[in-house]
């Protein structure tokens, strides 16, 4: 996982506060999320048991409360890199602590989602699938079958796409501009944007505010699962590569011309949805 970050357990750090608090037993003094009583009673930070990245994030989503979360999500969803897979399961783990309301948490983290999703379904409208198409068949291996093929899948499986694509890693942001790029009304487009993206929200933030200061458990199995999606994405590329090179090669051996038809006519792909 991007942003992997060690942390240690508040208890740790605190061993004195926390045998005070619990008399003589440790970690019975603290809450859910491991920060102990007397930090937070006395205005302390959730953060104070994490560094780097993990810090960052909760130190935002203590100053701006949920509106930090939205934004933290909102960032994922235009910037990648920046993990769902970790942002989610720290504010479930903020409000566990009770610097912030879990409800409020996952209702910014959707809108910050849906906000993200938008602005990417614009951009691919913006782009167009005719320009696409033209770039993309000047591509090695790629011709205008290929563009009509994935066209025509994105018209039969769309609105399943767009709404489990919110629950897949890269495939989270990637969704909505193939979305755009086929006009796909934004309504509908909307509609499936917030169902998918509640659904993954609700469940790690609500994981994260279980688990407390075990956050990272989430972080961890959600890494799992992004590894396991880049490894699938990765053979099925070198699949289609291989396919593709045998394809062309008995084409040229036939003497038949591989780019004669490489060409987009206007209004080829008309709008479906």
């Amino acid at each position: 996982m991007l942003f992997t970050d060690s942390h240690a357990s508040a208890a740790d750090s605190a061993p004195a506060a926390t045998d005070a608090l619990s008399g003589g037993v440790p970690g019975a003094g603290l809450p859910a999320g491991g920060v102990p009583a007397d930090v937070l009673a006395a205005g302390g930070s959730a953060a104070e048991g994490l560094s780097g990245f993990s810090a960052w994030t909760v130190t935002i989503m203590e100053t701006l409360g949920p509106v930090g979360v939205g934004f933290m999500v909102f960032l994922d969803n235009i910037f990648p890199p920046i993990p769902s897979e970790l942002v989610l399961p720290l504010a479930g783990f903020t409000s566990s602590q009770g610097q912030m309301n879990i409800v409020a948490a996952i209702v910014f983290a959707t809108i910050g989602s849906v906000v993200g999703a938008v602005l990417l379904w614009a951009l691919g409208k913006w782009i167009g699938i005719e320009r696409i198409a033209r770039i993309a068949v000047k591509m090695p291996l790629v011709d205008v079958d290929d563009v009509h093929k994935t066209v025509d899948w994105f018209d039969k499986h769309g609105d399943k796409a767009v709404f489990f694509g919110r629950m897949i890693p890269i495939f989270r942001s990637l969704i909505s501009i193939p979305a755009g790029m086929r006009d796909m009304r934004l309504i509908k487009f909307l509609l499936l944007t917030t169902a998918g993206s509640t659904i993954w929200n609700t469940i790690l933030i609500v994981a994260g505010f279980t688990l407390g200061e075990n956050w990272s458990v989430v972080e961890t199995y959600a890494g799992y699962f992004q590894n396991l999606v880049i490894v699938a994405v990765i053979v099925f590329v070198v699949v289609w590569v291989v396919l593709k090179v045998r394809k062309h090669r008995r084409k040229k051996a036939a003497g038949l011309d591989t780019t004669e038809d490489d060409h987009i006519e206007p209004g080829e792909f008309d709008s479906r949805n």
